[in-house]
């Protein structure tokens, strides 16, 4: 063995490949660790590490400075704003993404998100377990305004996906020039103008950014119907809890939260009194054979480039 790779992705190579496989057959040993990229659990195992394929734990200088021999960060996924890539070009480490490789799976996880909160699906499952076959009136997406913030990969592709149900549709991301044949499809507007144009708001930009806090929901003239497949510091959880109580915020579905991977205590979105109207799924937008394959496959090919003195196809630039 020529040294460690070590896998902090909980599914990593839990689809069709064999991509422990690939990587051992290259002459690598790989060794497990939590997605939470605790210091203490990883420390042991970093001094040995050419290699590292990360989830979504945060890569900080002290990680870094546990791995002296660490070659490449290969991110399982296309986020890398927890990752300090400044640091690791210091250290001559080289940070890689897979972008486009989830993307279908993402964007279906939203629309299925969308619809189980705009029709209640689980509260209404929970209720009929109980004995309460009462209903109530919901909304239909045709007769919907819905904003979506960020018009990546994935936020078009949520935009393909809605587009299907006749919705009123406005896109919001400022590094997307005006003349983008996007806005030929949808109304071009921005996060500000979205508290008074829509009735829902689907949130696909970066980390690093609070889009919903207070002030937006103060501006907000509706109950709006939040989704959240993206980064959970995009918006501000006791804020949209407390909306949610007010009635300003109809519901929250969304794939993260401000807590996951921490044990410091739970987000004010768990409360139980929310439970009607808050969906949480464990960070599984993603996890699908061909979203697990495709982000194992590229973050492997980019692994064994980078150790084989190869450039691989996706680095990501250094800031």
């Amino acid at each position: 063995m020529t040294g460690t790779v070590v896998v902090t992705s909980r599914s990593f190579g839990s689809g069709a490949l064999d991509l422990e496989g690939r990587i051992t057959a290259a002459g690598y040993r790989v060794v497990r660790a939590g997605a939470g990229h605790d210091l203490d659990e990883l420390a042991p195992l970093l001094g040995d590490a050419v290699g590292w394929i990360a989830g979504t734990g945060a890569v900080t200088e002290r990680h870094l400075s546990l791995a002296p021999q660490l070659r490449v960060i290969a991110r399982y996924g296309v986020g890398y704003d927890k990752v300090d890539v400044a640091a690791a070009s210091r250290r001559g480490i080289v940070v890689t993404n897979t972008p486009g490789a989830n993307t279908n799976a993402v964007a279906e996880h939203t629309v299925a998100l969308l619809l189980a909160a705009l029709r209640g699906i689980p509260a209404a499952d929970r209720r009929v377990r109980h004995g309460d076959w009462s209903a109530w009136y919901t909304r239909e997406v045709s007769a919907l305004s819905i904003g979506v913030v960020g018009l990546g990969r994935i936020g078009r592709t949520v935009i393909d996906r809605l587009a299907g149900f006749g919705p009123r549709l406005l896109g919001a991301d400022p590094w997307v020039p005006a003349d983008d044949p996007l806005f030929d499809r949808i109304e071009r507007s921005d996060v500000a103008a979205f508290a008074t144009e829509c009735d829902v708001v689907t949130l696909h930009a970066p980390g690093g950014q609070t889009v919903v806090d207070d002030g937006w929901l103060a501006a907000s003239d509706r109950p709006v119907l939040l989704v959240n497949t993206a980064r959970a510091d995009l918006i501000s959880e006791p804020a949209v809890a407390e909306a949610l109580r007010s009635g300003r915020v109809m519901a929250y579905a969304a794939d993260t939260l401000a807590t996951e991977n921490h044990g410091d205590g739970a987000s004010p979105l768990l409360a139980d009194d929310l439970a009607d109207r808050v969906i949480i799924t464990p960070h599984l937008a993603a996890q699908t054979r061909e979203g697990v394959d495709g982000m194992g496959g590229m973050a492997t090919e980019n692994l064994l480039a980078v150790l084989k003195g190869r450039a691989p196809i996706n680095p990501v630039p250094v800031p």
